[in-house]
């Protein structure tokens, strides 16, 4: 895989990252809503930085930050945010997720995540990766406790998640009042079964809009609906 990854508008290095880029990320950072104009954005497990690139190219939001403990993903997320076109507005932290919510007063008027999520019982001989894909780096529990400490009071939060952890999810969110406003379910193509869940959260508890997205008819043949999500992004489709 390239150590780099071109999008229309910023380059994203990636080969000090165990997770590189891929469709679970492109996905939040093009659906995680705007129409609040939020002023302050939160990104929780910034791995490359791409999510955080991504909003900061959608958004005029005046400061982004990000998040990661693994120091070279770490590093590699602040290069990347350094030698994009938004140095100004992007930072990333070095620090975990409970030290984080411990040392910071701050709120975020939308925060994400596409946080680690593989809860099978193995681990495999990479440990960086393993860090990055692992439930147990970040329990969900921590990760909604922690959004709801820190999530403004008109904010929004959107993560990108199993499909099969979604009921678990939204039963732990409302624990810290995060209610569910809008879900995006992602299918592979029309013959797999829906395998992740786009979910944006709010304090507010409303009607859920639900819809579904297809990414590919075929082999890379993408439908009009994922081009649409992702056209300002990516250089081809």
């Amino acid at each position: 895989m390239s150590s780099s990854f071109q999008f229309k508008q910023f380059t994203v290095q990636q080969d000090k990252c165990a997770m590189k880029i891929g469709t679970d990320g492109v996905l939040l950072g093009a659906w995680a809503t705007l129409q609040h104009q939020p002023e302050t954005i939160l990104d929780i497990g910034a791995g490359t930085g791409v999510v955080a690139l991504m909003l900061a190219q959608r958004s005029t939001a005046h400061t982004i930050e990000a998040l990661e403990i693994d120091s070279d993903a770490y590093e590699q997320a602040a290069e990347n945010f350094e030698n994009s076109p938004w140095p100004d507005r992007l930072f990333c932290y070095h620090a975990g997720f409970i030290e984080f919510i411990e040392e910071i007063d701050d709120q975020y008027d939308l925060i994400v995540s596409n946080p680690p999520f593989y809860i099978e019982n193995y681990k495999t001989d990479n440990p960086k990766r393993d860090l990055a894909r692992f439930a147990d780096a970040l329990p969900f529990e921590h990760l909604l406790h922690g959004t709801a400490k820190l999530l403004a009071k008109k904010g929004k939060a959107v993560f990108i998640i199993p499909y099969t952890e979604e009921e678990t999810f939204i039963h732990l969110a409302s624990k810290v009042n995060l209610f569910p406003n809008s879900i995006l379910r992602i299918k592979g193509n029309t013959n797999t079964n829906i395998k992740r869940s786009l979910i944006e959260f709010s304090f507010q508890k409303t009607s859920i809009k639900n819809n579904e997205l297809i990414i590919e008819t075929s082999r890379h043949q993408y439908t009009n609906e994922y081009i649409n999500l992702t056209q300002d992004f990516y250089l081809k489709l």
